[in-house]
């Protein structure tokens, strides 16, 4: 979840709170196409019009025999523009948005199930499909996935006397920091923000204990805010944590003195420029192997149409978007992992230094899967309140959780 450049972007989703007017009408049921003007409305506003994405999207419509109409917002704005187009009755043919954004939308009527498209996502990796997975039907595929992982600092380390083959778990990496703080220099940063950025750096230590949403207080949920609020207490962590958000948190790490950055893909180019060596680990589970993180990137949908003909050139644009050769060049454009092995292969074979984030995103959870659907942001708030009570000193983990999950089951029910 990155800040849009792609901007995995931090997204707050609206929710709707009952089924708009266009929802689904069966008017010209099975009228062809012939031809026409097909919208695409997309989140990559910096993409210009002689982009390689506007001209991969100009030669997917004249593949289906369309011309199409692209139109780039920030993904702030796009859930609300689709949901007012949506009850206007003029929704966009093909919508690429944020993937916590498509139960939201699924849920409003907005869009056409797979099912009625007939969009493959055979070839997709289950565990990214859960984002678009709601009451048992799947609404669109990920064009790509983004996640979290640990940067580190070799220099750092290896002053400390640390090895980094030797941090497999909680335990471990614990004891690291540990070491590199007792060699005078600073442990690991992350982003604890009480925003949506907060949940989804916190979900990889929250998931990686085993951890469940719908039951915040868990003696697993509470060891993962007790394992954060530790590392404050014992210097580990800085208590600018509290207010980093995942770009100023990079910031620190860039500064050379941390050991550790609990960050995604969308900072390689930075990491490159850092002017260190730095490696990359997948976040660790609690008892060691790699924990779910939270997926980023977004859904290629198609919104509900009256004349509902539209979709089989709606179905080959998202085809071809998706395809494997395009798959390639658009995942790299957006620093994205692949959502099929077979490009995900192609990836890692072209910069082997990408196989821990292919690792990392094979791991990784949809923030709304699981059937959560709407229901994740009235949980998501109440976590991250949870965990900047505890890092705060204003409550302790158990009380803070307690407190979250009564206002999460309350918001839910």
């Amino acid at each position: 979840m990155k800040r849009r450049i792609v901007g995995c972007g931090l997204v707050t989703v609206a929710l709707a709170g009952s089924m708009l007017g266009c929802a689904s009408s069966g008017d010209d049921a099975g009228q062809a196409s012939g031809g026409g003007t097909y919208t695409i409305w997309d989140p990559y506003p910096q993409f210009d019009g002689g982009s390689a994405w506007a001209r991969l999207l100009g030669k997917c419509g004249s593949g289906a025999g369309v011309t199409v109409k692209r139109t780039g917002y920030d993904t702030s704005d796009l859930t609300n523009k689709a949901l007012l187009a949506a009850q206007q009755g003029n929704a966009p043919d093909v919508l690429i948005v944020d993937n916590p954004v498509v139960s939201t939308l699924a849920q409003a009527g907005v869009l056409t199930s797979n099912d009625e498209t007939g969009i493959d996502t055979s070839a997709i990796e289950p565990n990214l499909l859960g984002a678009g997975r709601i009451g048992g039907k799947t609404y669109g595929t990920p064009i790509g996935a983004n996640t979290l992982a640990l940067y580190y600092n070799k220099a750092v380390l290896k002053s400390a006397g640390v090895d980094i083959a030797s941090v497999r778990d909680w335990a471990s990496l614990t004891a690291a920091l540990a070491k590199v703080t007792a060699a005078g220099k600073k442990g690991i940063t992350f982003s604890a923000i009480g925003t949506e950025e907060g949940s989804f750096q916190f979900l990889p230590w929250f998931w990686g204990a085993g951890a469940q949403l719908t039951r915040l207080d868990s003696p697993a949920g509470v060891s993962a805010v007790s394992l954060w609020t530790d590392w404050v207490k014992k210097g580990y962590a800085p208590n600018s944590v509290l207010n980093n958000t995942q770009t100023t948190s990079w910031q620190e790490f860039a500064t050379g003195r941390f050991a550790f950055g609990e960050n995604g893909t969308w900072q390689l180019a930075n990491a490159k420029k850092a002017g260190f060596d730095y490696g990359i680990i997948p976040i660790p589970g609690a008892q060691g192997g790699t924990a779910p993180a939270p997926t980023g990137g977004e859904f290629v949908t198609v919104p509900v149409q009256k004349k509902t003909g539209r979709y089989a050139a709606s179905e080959k644009i998202v085809a071809c978007l998706t395809s494997t050769d395009n798959l390639y060049a658009t995942d790299t454009t957006l620093s994205y992992i692949a959502p099929t092995d077979a490009v995900r292969a192609k990836q890692v074979a072209a910069t082997p230094a990408l196989k821990v984030w292919a690792d990392a995103v094979h791991a990784a959870k949809a923030r709304t899967g699981d059937d959560l659907g709407t229901k994740y942001p009235r949980i998501s708030q109440p976590m991250w309140t949870a965990v900047q009570a505890a890092l705060s000193g204003s409550k302790q983990p158990q009380a803070a959780l307690t407190a979250a999950q009564s206002t999460a089951a309350a918001a839910t029910r």
